[in-house]
């Protein structure tokens, strides 16, 4: 089968219309959407045949485009992959007690695909930077009681550091063998899949950053944060956003500053952002002062990292315009700087406005935020 040419023509536009601004892509090669034969037909990434296809896939569109894109993401978000399938994995468990085991392997398939996608990008385009991307949400104990702060480590490093251990490292860590022997997970591997892992990891670090999470080692349903996107105890020191999603700009300098300690290797922030519910006011504006001061407060953040010596490269934002959001499949969860009249019963007539946010970031852009104002 060949490459779908009306759609390799498209992203060709795309690309030029950038390169007219001088915008510099960055292009994830898998975002959430494994193709629904595959799906189907081999049950999505616990289906080592799934390498294989990516292969073809990354040698496409690097072929294609080696000219136009110099900045690459293989797998988005991939430690969510284990928290929900489906989205990352393309497949839903069989059911609870093969969750873990299933999407561990689905996993490791991932890993060995991200690993032979460096090297061949490495390969097809000299110059490219190849990247790592996940979500990261600092863990904090509740208290100082010792088991909960052993319980918080535990989880940041599972959540946090096996997933770019793996990627960035080039090898599983130490304390994956314990977390897989007490759930009975076991990964198959073939001959050279370690070493291949070793020899593909990422040149720079991405990830999406739009909270903290506060644990406990043990805590009932009154505890746990009502909107946190991962889960975790309410922290009594932060605000929440309207879906109840904590809002924590510190805690983004304390990620930087967590993963350039352990790694050395360069970061770039590509998600941070705020779902809110937006009015379109009577003239037509939308003042969303509170979207303004989330990202103040987060480029803040990044700026005090930077002088702590992080090795921060990029940054973008979630998102610039409206869409449906993942995390609840609504319209009214909105994010952009340019409003979209979409509504979650459907209706709507699919015109865009500027938001107050739209030429305040249009500043931040062009001053490369040093004008937050």
């Amino acid at each position: 089968m060949e490459p779908n040419e009306e759609g390799l023509a498209f992203y060709d536009r795309v690309f030029d219309e950038l390169a007219k601004y001088d915008i510099e892509p960055l292009v994830t090669i898998a975002h959430y959407e494994t193709p629904l034969h595959l799906i189907k037909k081999y049950g999505g990434w616990k289906n080592r045949k799934l390498i294989e296809f990516f292969d073809r896939y990354v040698e496409a569109i690097y072929t294609r485009y080696q000219d136009k894109v110099k900045y690459w993401l293989t797998f988005n978000e991939i430690n969510g992959t284990t928290h929900i399938p489906l989205l990352g994995l393309g497949f839903s468990p069989e059911n609870q007690d093969t969750r873990l085991q299933e999407s561990y392997q689905g996993l490791h398939h991932q890993f060995v695909a991200s690993a032979r996608a460096v090297q061949k990008g490495h390969e097809i385009i000299p110059d490219s930077q190849i990247g790592c991307m996940k979500i990261y949400a600092p863990v904090y104990s509740i208290d100082s009681d010792p088991k909960n702060v052993m319980h918080a480590r535990k989880e940041s490093d599972l959540f946090n550091f096996f997933y770019s251990d793996v990627q960035v490292r080039g090898e599983y860590p130490y304390f994956i063998d314990r977390y897989f022997k007490e759930n009975n997970i076991s990964i198959t591997m073939e001959d050279g899949d370690l070493e291949t892992i070793k020899n593909g990891t990422a040149d720079f670090i991405s990830f999406s950053y739009y909270m903290s999470r506060t644990d406990k080692k043990e805590n009932s349903a009154d505890d746990i944060g009502r909107g946190n996107l991962i889960s975790g105890v309410k922290n009594p020191f932060l605000e929440a956003s309207d879906w109840g999603w904590e809002i924590d700009p510190v805690g983004l300098r304390i990620a930087l500053n967590e993963l350039y300690g352990r790694y050395q290797k360069p970061l770039m922030v590509v998600e941070n952002g705020l779902g809110a519910y937006d009015k379109v006011e009577e003239d037509g504006t939308i003042q969303d002062d509170y979207r303004i001061d989330y990202l103040r407060e987060h480029i803040r953040q990044m700026g005090e990292a930077v002088k702590d010596g992080v090795d921060l490269i990029g940054y973008t934002s979630w998102g610039c315009i409206d869409l449906v959001s993942a995390s609840t499949g609504q319209y009214s969860k909105r994010y952009g700087f340019i409003y979209v009249d979409k509504h979650d019963d459907g209706s709507g007539t699919m015109e865009r406005k500027k938001k107050k946010s739209f030429n305040w970031y249009k500043k931040v852009i062009e001053t490369n935020g040093r004008n937050l104002v």
